[in-house]
Parts: structure tokens; C-alpha cells; sequence
């Protein structure tokens, strides 16, 4: 698969292209077993892949991260796979997405990757500096349940939808910065650096 051509501003190294045709693949015959996505043609995966890590292009550096509620992979196993150099927590609670996680960490041999077999909430002696989520909760609960695993410079991306305005008041949130693309809202709060 080739993304540069829809992804001008991040810079990817030929590996993560052959890392996504193997996740794709992989998650073709998961899925077809575990319900682990509901879309799972070429087409819908390519732009999973490419909705995960468009943000990158408008985050600071960092040299760690967890993704919550993972899921299939996205958007944590896909920055990873793009930002091998960075550590990443893959937290997911349910087994069966475990078990498929770390088949994909093992096939590709991410070494940056240690997935989580837990609640968020359960998670300790773990502390990141950006927490990243997609289609979990809503933002004032997420950065709750977070509390555990950031600290006061630590930044978050989290993936939303139209919702996104309403939640922003409900959190009461000020100094945030959103991008979009297509029906994607990206809410990106910096850490206090």
C-alpha cells in the first residue's frame, strides 16, 4: 500500500507500508473469525490506517504512548508500526483482541510494543507522554480514567466525531487544537511542557 501519496506532511519508511499489507491480511482473517472490525475490504482498512496516523503530522515529539481501548489496532498498533522508535502500551480489556494484537506484534516484529491485557484504570507503573484513543468514551471520562497513566506533560489525541464541540464545554476544556478530515475530528490537548 502506498500512503505517501495521501499523507504529505509524514514522513514513513518503506517498512511501514509492508507492515500494513501483513496487518491487513492479518486482520482479513481474524476478522472473518472474532468480529474483531466490521469493515474489513482493502479499502476500508487503507483508510483506518491513514485515519489513524493523519494526526501525526501536528504532534509534538514524543518518545512514548498509550492507546486506549485498541481494539483491531487502531489508531495505537498503527502508530507504532509508523514510529517504531517509540514505545507504545496497547491497553485493551477484551482477550480475544489481546490474543490478535500480540499475533501482529510477533508477526512483525515490533519490539517498541507492549500490549495490555486490562482496563485502563487497571493499569499501573506505567506513565506516558501522549495517550491516544478512538471511539471509546466520551473526552471528560477518558481523561479520568487516565489519570493512572499521564502526568502534567503529558499531551492526548483523541479521535472524535460531530459530538466533539459538546464535549469540549462538557469538559470544560480551553487551549485545545482540532483537525479534521473527512467526518474525523482530531482533539489534540498538549501536555503543560
Amino acid at each position: 500500500m502506498d500512503f505517501q501519496t495521501n499523507l504529505k506532511n509524514i514522513v514513513l519508511d518503506d517498512e511501514f507500508s509492508k507492515r500494513c499489507d501483513v496487518f491487513t491480511s492479518l486482520l482479513q482473517q481474524w476478522g472473518k473469525v472474532h468480529n474483531l472490525s466490521g469493515r474489513l475490504t482493502t479499502d476500508d482498512i487503507k483508510e483506518n490506517i491513514i485515519d489513524s496516523i493523519y494526526p501525526l503530522q501536528y504532534l509534538d515529539t514524543f518518545s512514548s504512548f498509550a492507546d486506549i481501548g485498541t481494539g483491531a489496532g487502531y489508531p495505537g498498533l498503527i502508530i507504532a508500526m509508523a514510529k517504531s522508535d517509540v514505545k507504545c502500551y496497547l491497553i485493551e480489556p477484551r482477550l480475544k483482541r489481546v490474543a490478535f494484537l500480540n499475533f501482529v506484534k510477533n508477526s512483525l516484529g515490533l519490539k517498541n510494543i507492549e500490549v495490555i491485557g486490562k482496563r485502563v484504570e487497571e493499569v499501573e507503573n506505567v506513565k506516558v507522554d501522549l495517550v491516544t484513543s478512538r471511539a471509546v468514551t466520551n473526552t471528560k471520562l477518558l481523561l479520568d480514567i487516565t489519570k493512572n497513566i499521564s502526568t502534567d506533560n503529558t499531551s492526548f489525541l483523541f479521535y472524535k466525531g460531530s459530538l466533539l464541540e459538546s464535549e469540549i464545554e462538557d469538559a470544560k476544556l480551553e487551549n485545545t487544537q482540532v483537525y479534521s478530515r473527512k467526518d474525523r475530528n482530531y482533539l489534540y490537548l498538549k501536555g503543560s511542557k
